[in-house]
């Protein structure tokens, strides 16, 4: 992946994919029905009104179930990843992590795209641990605010000084590929070529509208998600 002044730090890697679901813990009982591995908790997003589960996915990458948190209050706005609109899981986006994220968010819209402003979260881990990191909003480059149904230009995300999930013991299942169709593939690699990242998967297929659909394996064989989950 490709780095250089204005951007700062190491290159950008595949950090999550994000699959999101209006029924979290329905969902994390499909996966692990499916896969043979079942999702371990993440923790609850204060005032976004969602709350996650995590699989790692080998290489320093995750996958993350995220749905709605039923012991938080109703977030301000509408949840981030169409959360709300969803009537089913769907693999939604993808995640890059970099370091000095206004130093990205600086060059992408030198090349005429702007991926949002940086946003700080943090969140307790089970053990009752804090992590934080910074992120651009989510679809937020493409004009379609967080809820865009499926994104496939990622968002920038920089733990600074947290350790990386990943690092913390997760179930691995490994990612056998990552696919995706879009009505306007050149579009999409331009997006890509403006954050200063390269799609990790396979060549990028037309198709009516944006859809992502990746593939792990699973303790039982290979499990596709993308409108759902189904064993390959």
């Amino acid at each position: 992946m490709t780095g250089g002044a204005p951007e700062a730090g190491a290159p950008a890697v595949l950090d999550h994919l994000v699959y999101a679901t209006p029924d979290l813990e329905r969902t994390v009982a499909e996966v692990a029905e499916l896969t043979g591995v079942r999702p371990v908790r993440g923790g609850s997003h204060p005032g976004r009104g969602t709350r996650n589960h995590l699989l790692g996915l080998g290489g320093g990458a995750y996958f993350e179930i995220i749905g709605p948190d039923p012991e938080q209050p109703a977030p301000d706005g509408p949840r981030w990843f169409g959360i709300d609109a969803l009537t089913g899981p769907r693999l939604v986006t993808w995640a890059v992590r970099v370091t000095g994220i206004a130093g990205r968010v600086a060059a992408a819209r030198a090349r005429g795209y702007d991926p949002g402003d940086p946003v700080a979260m943090a969140r307790r881990t089970p053990d009752g641990g804090r992590i934080a990191w910074r992120l651009t909003p989510p679809g937020a480059g493409e004009g379609l605010g967080p809820l865009s149904p499926v994104s496939l230009a990622p968002f920038l995300l920089d733990w600074g000084a947290t350790p990386h999930p990943s690092g913390s013991g997760l179930p691995v299942l490994p990612l056998v590929s990552l696919g995706a169709t879009h009505p306007d593939p050149g579009a999409a690699r331009a997006e890509w070529a403006a954050l200063g990242v390269r799609w990790p998967g396979e060549p990028v297929a037309g198709g009516p509208a944006a859809q992502l659909t990746a593939v792990l394996e699973g303790r039982h064989g290979r499990v596709a998600f993308g409108r759902g989950a189904v064993a390959v």
